[in-house]
C-alpha cells in the first residue's frame, strides 16, 4: 500500500494517536527516518487505510505517549536505542537492543553523532521476605536463540518476569538500505528464519506498491499458497512443542511427522522445504507444474486425514487439558491495551486478522474463518492454532483445485520512485507483520523498517506468567511462539 506522509505537530501527536485508538484504529509502528523526526503509523482496519504521520524533532528529548498508549512502550524504547530520541516521562525506560559492553559512537541509525547514554541496564527489583530471583539465559540449552529471562519468585510462584533481548542484533534494517533494491528480498526474508515467506511477501508487497504495480492473479495465487503452507507448518511445530512441554510425547512426535508433510508441500510448490528465495518482486521465482500441483493436492489431503485423529487425541486427553487450561491468561482488555496480534490476540477475544483487511497475495479477497477464543490461556492459544491449521488447509485445497493460468513472473522497473513511501502488511503465523519503505530524492531506500509480530507480544508473555508456577513458564513461552531474531533486527 502506497503511503502519503502527513505532517503532525509534536504537541498534537498524543491527542491524535489516543483519539485514533479510541475510535478502533491500531498503532502499527513508531520509528524514525534518521533521528530528525518521529514516524507514527496508524492502521484503520475497518476503513482499510494506513496513515503515516511525520513529526519533526529538533530536540532529541520528546514527551512519551506510553502512559496513555501502553502499546507504544516498546516502540519508544527501540527508537531511543536506534536513533537517540529520548521519550521523556516513559514509565519504564530501558534499552531493547544496545548492551553495556558495546562501544557506542552514536545511535546506529541516526545521521548525527548523538549520545546514546549507554548506562547500565537496571532490572526491576521485587523485594520482600522469601523473594528470590531465577536468572535464565541469555545462552540456553539446545539451539534456541539468546534472550535473558529474570524471574522474581515467591516459592514456586512467579511474581514478575523481566525479558531482555537484543543479544543478536544484526543490522538487518540498515543493510536493507545498502543492497540493490532487487536483491533486498534475500535480506528481508532472513529477518526471521521461521517465516521467510511472510517476510518476503511483506517486502515485495511494499516494493510493488512503490512501483504502482498490480500483479496478475496467477502470481498472487502461488504466493497465497506458500503463505498458508508456512502457517500450517509452523502451527504444527508449535502444537508439537506444547505437547512436548507437558510430556505428551505421542502428540509431540506425531506433530513433527505431520509438519514433515507440510514441508513436503512447500517443496512441491517452491523447490525447497523452507520456501526460501521463492517470492520475488514481480511474482515468484519457480514455475509450478500441473504434475507438482496434483501431488501437492494429494499431500494436502493426506495431511488433513492424518491430522484429525491426532487432534482428537490431543483434545480428549484430560491431563493435557488440565496442564493448559487456566494457565498464562491474558484478558481482552490487556490484549487491547498492549496491541497484541496473531494467535495471542485472537485467543483473548480480539478478532483481528490482517488477511481480512490488508492487501497481500490474494487477500482480503479470499474467504476464511477467523478463529477466536475468549479465555486467553494456553489452551485457548492451542485451540486457535488447531482451527487455523484446518482453515488454512481448506483454503489451500480450494485454491489448488481452481484453475490459475498466467505468468509466474512479470519484469518490473529496476528504479524506485523518488521521495515515496509504502507499506506491506502481512498476517504471518505469528500475526501482524509490517515492512515500511521510504525512498529519498534519488530513489534509493532511505529507511527500511520491519515490525515483527513478536514486538507486540513479548510484553504479553511477561504478563501471562505472573502468579503462575515456574514449571508453567515453558508452556506459556511456547504458546506465544515468539521470535528473538525477529526482534533483534
Amino acid at each position: 500500500m502506497k503511503l502519503e506522509v502527513l505532517p503532525l505537530k509534536l504537541e498534537e501527536r498524543t491527542t491524535v494517536v489516543k483519539e485514533a485508538l479510541d475510535a478502533g484504529d491500531r498503532l502499527g509502528l513508531i520509528t524514525s527516518i534518521d533521528g530528525g523526526q518521529l514516524l507514527t503509523l496508524l492502521l484503520s482496519p475497518q476503513m482499510h487505510t494506513v496513515t503515516c504521520f511525520q513529526t519533526p524533532i529538533e530536540d532529541p528529548v520528546y514527551h512519551s505517549i506510553t502512559s496513555l498508549v501502553p502499546q507504544a512502550h516498546w516502540f519508544e524504547r527501540t527508537t531511543m536505542d536506534m536513533f537517540g530520541l529520548l521519550p521523556q516521562g516513559h514509565p519504564r525506560l530501558k534499552r531493547t537492543h544496545l548492551h553495556e559492553p558495546y562501544a557506542f559512537e552514536g545511535a546506529p541509525l541516526c545521521n548525527d553523532v548523538r549520545d546514546v547514554d549507554a548506562h547500565a541496564y537496571q532490572f526491576f527489583d521485587v523485594e520482600g521476605e522469601g523473594i528470590y530471583e531465577i536468572p535464565v539465559g541469555p545462552i540456553h540449552a539446545g539451539i534456541i536463540e539468546p534472550g535473558h529471562f529474570r524471574f522474581s519468585c515467591y516459592g514456586e510462584i512467579i511474581l514478575n518476569l523481566e525479558i531482555r533481548l537484543g543479544y543478536i542484533h544484526r543490522g538487518v534494517e540498515k543493510r536493507l538500505t545498502e543492497v540493490p533494491c532487487h536483491q533486498a528480498r534475500f535480506v528481508a526474508e532472513a529477518a526471521a528464519s521461521d517465516m521467510p515467506v511472510a517476510n518476503a511477501l511483506a517486502h515485495v508487497t511494499a516494493m510493488e506498491s512503490l512501483l504502482d504495480f498490480v500483479l496478475p492473479g496467477s502470481c498472487q495465487f502461488l504466493r497465497t499458497a506458500a503463505l498458508e503452507i508456512e502457517r500450517i507448518a509452523m502451527h504444527l511445530s508449535d502444537l508439537g512443542g506444547l505437547a512436548g512441554d507437558i510430556g505428551f510425547l505421542a502428540i509431540s512426535s506425531s506433530m513433527a511427522r505431520l509438519r514433515g508433510l507440510a514441508l513436503r508441500m512447500g517443496e512441491l510448490l517452491t523447490g525447497n522445504r523452507l520456501m526460501r528465495g521463492y517470492i520475488c518482486i514481480g511474482g515468484v521465482s519457480m514455475h509450478s507444474s500441473s504434475e507438482s500441483r496434483r501431488e501437492l493436492i494429494k499431500v494436502a489431503e493426506q495431511l488433513k486425514q492424518q491430522l484429525e485423529p491426532v487432534i482428537d487425541l490431543y483434545l480428549a486427553n484430560q491431563v493435557a487439558i488440565d496442564r493448559m487450561e487456566g494457565i498464562g491468561k491474558i484478558s481482552c482488555s490487556l490484549a487491547r491495551e498492549f496491541g497484541l496480534v496473531g494467535v495471542a490476540a485472537r485467543s483473548s477475544g480480539i478478532s483481528y486478522d490482517c488477511r481480512r483487511y490488508w492487501s497481500h497475495a490474494l487477500f482480503p479477497g479470499e474467504d476464511f474463518e477467523i478463529s477466536v477464543e475468549q479465555t486467553g490461556d494456553v489452551f485457548a492459544r492451542a485451540k486457535v492454532r488447531i482451527r487455523e491449521i484446518k482453515s488454512s488447509l481448506q483454503l489451500l485445497m480450494k485454491l489448488l483445485q481452481e484453475p490459475h493460468a498466467g505468468p509466474d513472473w512479470v519484469p518490473l522497473p529496476e528504479e524506485l520512485p523518488r521521495n515515496s513511501s509504502a507499506v506491506g502488511i502481512v498476517e504471518s503465523h505469528r500475526g501482524e507483520l509490517i515492512h515500511l519503505i521510504i525512498t529519498d530524492h534519488q530513489g534509493k531506500i532511505q529507511r527500511y523498517c520491519i515490525k515483527d509480530p513478536s514486538v507486540n507480544n513479548w510484553t504479553a508473555l511477561a504478563i501471562a506468567v505472573r502468579n503462575n508456577l515456574v514449571a508453567d513458564f515453558p508452556l506459556c513461552n511456547k504458546s506465544f511462539s515468539l521470535s528473538y531474531s525477529g526482534h533483534d533486527l
